[in-house]
């Protein structure tokens, strides 16, 4: 079989990459299709599947944004008119489209609610051939072409049967083994994010104040930074950032990803945005889990709480890895059921909404 992966966004790089080399090593093509986007373009440096790259350099506003995805309708046109999959998969609306098109299924793989992004649901979602959610994730007015499995997409990635934390990769830019925190600031420029905030420069200061009496602070940032917070801003390599995420004593940030990415390694997590409440796998990581913390952004002071009563626990290591133990006996290998789901579709649907329908009666 022929497969095209869509990678526009570098927690992308890392769902697909086991996957892909699951199927690639059954004897299946692999194309990968790469948009430009922060590191993306550095992690899949190296890929050994055929890749096509799409420079984005249109501005960053509305207009702009329209056209980068005419730019990527047109270029995904050509590279599934000459590749002719059995199937395109990813998270953007392009492939669903092309795929109506040139009559190429086209599988969303994704696990933001649908009322989180309307413009992905209107655009995507709704054109899509199959939607590959987690169960938290609210897929309405969709349910029908949907498709729910029981964990995360970070759970492709950093599975204990697939990430294996190495402190020596890590060891140089910390420090050896002295204790640290880890910041992550976004930059909040996705369709989905207008009108969302993060954390401003008082609320860092404060943030930061209260750290350092614990140990080190370190900021990884996807924005500029003011000359102030300089000091603290670290270059840790794209491909070893789940390393360091994993031996922090704390990760602080106002990105969705890295706040599940670090709430299934067991690294206590706590996010600041507007987001808050609206995504049910980061509810469900929250409330059931207890592994990952939300605050709007109007509950600073709540936020500082927290801060102050999680670096208070003298055995917050112990807490975390219990919980996170929790959630891997309630979870599967995400990695193998996409690989079997992606190897046997269409029949891999009909399969698991036969077992549902059985399962119900």
């Amino acid at each position: 079989m022929k497969f095209i992966f869509y990678i526009g966004h570098p927690a992308h790089y890392h769902n697909f990459s086991n996957v892909s080399k699951n199927l690639a090593d059954k004897g299946h093509q692999i194309v990968w299709v790469v948009r430009e986007k922060d590191v993306l373009f550095e992690l899949t440096k190296g890929t050994p599947y055929k890749t096509y790259f799409i420079k984005e350099k249109a501005p960053k506003n509305k207009w702009g944004r329209i056209l980068r995805i005419l730019k990527r309708e047109l270029i995904m046109f050509f590279i599934m008119l000459k590749f002719r999959p059995d199937m395109s998969i990813g998270t953007d609306l392009v492939i669903t489209h092309i795929g109506k098109i040139l009559n190429i299924p086209s599988i969303i793989v994704n696990e933001d609610d649908a009322e989180a992004v309307p413009l992905f649901a209107n655009m995507g979602m709704k054109y899509a051939s199959t939607i590959l959610a987690p169960e938290s994730c609210s897929v309405s007015p969709y349910e029908a072409k949907s498709v729910l499995y029981k964990g995360y997409q970070e759970l492709a990635y950093l599975h204990p049967n697939y990430f294996i934390p190495n402190r020596k990769k890590i060891e140089e830019l910390f420090g050896g083994r002295e204790k640290y925190f880890l910041l992550r600031f976004a930059s909040l420029t996705a369709h989905h994010d207008d009108g969302m905030n993060g954390i401003d420069d008082a609320l860092a200061r404060k943030i930061i104040a209260i750290l350092e009496t614990k140990g080190k602070v370190w900021i990884t940032s996807e924005r500029p930074l003011s000359e102030e917070f300089e000091q603290y801003r670290i270059a840790i390599p794209a491909k070893e950032i789940h390393h360091a995420m994993y031996f922090a004593s704390l990760y602080i940030g106002d990105s969705q990803t890295m706040a599940a990415e670090a709430a299934v390694l067991g690294t206590p997590s706590l996010r600041f945005n507007d987001f808050v409440g609206k995504l049910g796998y980061l509810e469900e990581l929250e409330h059931k889990y207890q592994l990952t913390f939300g605050f709007l952004t109007d509950k600073a002071d709540e936020l500082i709480d927290k801060i102050k009563e999680i670096i208070s626990l003298s055995d917050s290591e112990s807490i975390w890895k219990e919980r996170k133990e929790y959630l891997l006996k309630n979870t599967i290998d995400v990695t193998v059921f996409w690989t079997q789901f992606f190897e046997n579709y269409p029949d891999s649907v009909l399969q698991l909404k036969n077992e549902k329908s059985n399962f119900e009666n």
